[in-house]
């Protein structure tokens, strides 16, 4: 099971992602909702912003919500998810986390769905 996605969120996911063909990859499916960064560059400085906003707004505060409750209960945990966050939350504030968090979720729904696979929470993090 896929953490941050409940009914709601799975069933808004079947809905926008389809068979998950229309879009190369998993980057292309956060970029669509708006998870991304926005990207500034110029004379070869890039300059990575706050995340676009772009996209479904709806699909976007579903997985920020899931990602925000994944986030208060990964203290006490050890599987590589859990790791992952809370190595970023040292370093990060806890809303860069959420979003970072988010847009993985993404990435890994858009994976499961166009790639026919099977979430393996071993890899997720590795």
């Amino acid at each position: 099971m896929l953490r941050g996605i409940g009914p709601l969120s799975a069933s808004a996911l079947a809905g926008i992602i389809g068979d998950g063909k229309q879009f190369r990859r998993g980057r292309d499916f956060a970029a669509s909702l708006g998870l991304t960064p926005s990207q500034h560059s110029t004379g070869g400085k890039d300059r990575l912003l706050g995340i676009s906003k772009r996209g479904d707004s709806y699909m976007r505060k579903l997985l920020v919500h899931g990602a925000r409750s994944v986030i208060r209960h990964t203290q006490n945990k050890e599987d590589n998810l859990s790791n992952w966050i809370n190595e970023l939350r040292k370093r990060k504030h806890v809303n860069i986390a959420t979003v970072a968090l988010a847009n993985k979720t993404a990435r890994i729904a858009w994976a499961i769905i166009a790639g026919d696979g099977h979430y393996d929470n071993k890899r997720v993090a590795a």
